[in-house]
């Protein structure tokens, strides 16, 4: 079976349905294009869904963004859903310490309306979690990293954990600082990260505008975002949106053709590839890219879910993170899961780096984080559980790791009108939803400069007005 296009209208086909997916479609349809989207799930939004479990509707994961990520927050706007997220006005992250004699420290990591670096710089002071010589030393590390210029690419040779020493940092400023924050954006220790992402995050996160590391959070399920809304903004704006429908093989000629498992032929002068590494490197034709043999060498890194729903309220702010356990980040998903036992919580740990981890049973799991939720929340020993299970995303993102600068390929490859796609493309940005949605863009904006049509450049990876 083929579908083919007759008139003088151009076409497109996007492969892969998560946020690069959806953005090349949506920036592709208003620019004229006759666009289909193919995503081989049930599902549009890629690795930020959700699913039902019972009457629970469980994220696979928690997935947060900052003020900075202006790609993914204009995303969010274009499909009508600004109203479903919430932004925190200012920067307020509770760090619960745990002592080696099980005492509890609560510090905050927040920001006050001062220029950068000001802004940090009371919330630094009385950090409890960090003497007052490793706060010093975090001071002098972070100017030396507003110091740093973004476009070396020496910086991607050297791992953020090495330059942190040389720096002066501790195993202390490496755990209350660098790596509570490092892990949780970058999926990997500062030992195990290019020192270019790195920099990137935290000059970008923390030291580029006071605002710019407020953490937003959606209040609904992540479904009712990346696949609701984006499916009726997609069909809205004339994309045919094809799910249960994978791509076995892409034909690169005059009209390129994508032909699917189901045999359905795709014919179309734009081709954009916006799956997972591994899926593209899977229908690129030999010799698309340079390096392209170098593509699996890119890597990727997990993250571990635990889902723990008690009897009871145990936890009276939205989120925290934790040090001193093996327990990372924490949050109150009871709102947004539709929970109806009254009075009960449903609590999510975010697992970052988890290779240790990533295969373990669920009983190891629940043995080995209930008893820590119980140091955290001392009110959690009398309660009941009434449901505990876990999410794995074994590929969640790319390795961060050194050298991986050389390894991410541009939006343009060297057949005409097609494009790749993805949070692992060269966007500069660590494998994250803004990535995903300014790799969409940048994919777009290839095909459309291609076919002699400029886009708006804004620069910051928002949608063109």
């Amino acid at each position: 079976m083929t579908a083919r296009v007759h008139d003088a209208q151009p076409t497109a086909v996007v492969v892969g349905g998560g946020l690069a997916g959806i953005t090349a479609a949506l920036r592709l349809a208003e620019a004229g294009r006759r666009v289909t989207l193919v995503e081989g799930r049930p599902r549009l939004g890629g690795l930020a869904f959700s699913f039902r479990r019972g009457e629970l509707t469980v994220d696979n994961g928690q997935h947060v963004y900052l003020r900075c990520c202006t790609a993914y927050r204009g995303l969010v706007d274009r499909l009508g859903a600004g109203h479903l997220v919430d932004l925190q006005p200012r920067l307020d992250v509770p760090v619960l310490g745990l002592g080696a004699d099980g005492s509890r420290t609560l510090g905050r990591l927040r920001r006050a309306e001062l220029p950068v670096p000001l802004h940090l710089a009371a919330s630094l002071a009385t950090y409890p979690h960090l003497g007052p010589a490793d706060r010093l030393r975090v001071v002098r590390a972070a100017l030396a990293l507003r110091r740093l210029d973004l476009a070396d690419p020496a910086l991607d040779e050297v791992s953020f954990g090495d330059w942190l020493r040389r720096q002066g940092q501790t195993p202390a400023t490496l755990a209350a600082l660098w790596d509570l924050v490092g892990v949780a954006t970058l999926n990997a220790t500062a030992d195990r990260t290019s020192l270019a992402l790195a920099a990137m995050v935290f000059k970008t996160g923390l030291l580029s505008d006071p605002g710019a590391s407020d953490i937003g959070t959606a209040r609904v399920p992540l479904g009712e975002i990346h696949h609701d809304r984006a499916r009726a903004e997609l069909e809205r704006a004339g994309v045919r949106v094809l799910l249960r429908a994978r791509a076995a093989e892409l034909k690169p000629a005059d009209q390129h053709a994508v032909r699917l498992e189901s045999g359905e032929l795709l014919t179309a002068d734009t081709v954009v590839l916006a799956g997972a590494q591994d899926a593209a490197a899977d229908l690129l034709p030999p010799g698309a890219i340079e390096g392209q043999e170098r593509l699996a060498e890119l890597g990727t890194a997990p993250i571990l879910n635990v889902h723990v729903v008690y009897d009871r309220k145990l936890l009276r702010r939205p989120f925290f993170a934790a040090l001193g356990s093996p327990v990372q980040w924490v949050f109150d998903r009871t709102a947004h899961s539709g929970l109806a036992v009254p009075g009960a919580q449903y609590l999510a740990l975010s697992q970052s780096a988890a290779e240790d981890e990533i295969d373990l049973p669920v009983a190891e799991l629940r043995a080995r984080y209930l008893p820590e939720l119980e140091r955290l929340l001392p009110a959690a020993r009398g309660a009941e559980v009434l449901d505990f299970f876990v999410t794995r995303e074994r590929t969640a993102t790319f390795d961060p790791a050194p050298g991986t600068a050389a390894l991410r390929p541009a939006a343009r490859t060297r057949i005409p009108g097609v494009l790749l796609a993805g949070s692992w493309t060269a966007t500069g940005w660590p494998a994250t939803m803004e990535s995903a949605v300014r790799s969409g863009h940048a994919a777009a904006d290839a095909a459309l400069a291609g076919a002699g049509r400029l886009p708006v450049d804004r620069g910051d990876g928002r949608w063109p007005r």
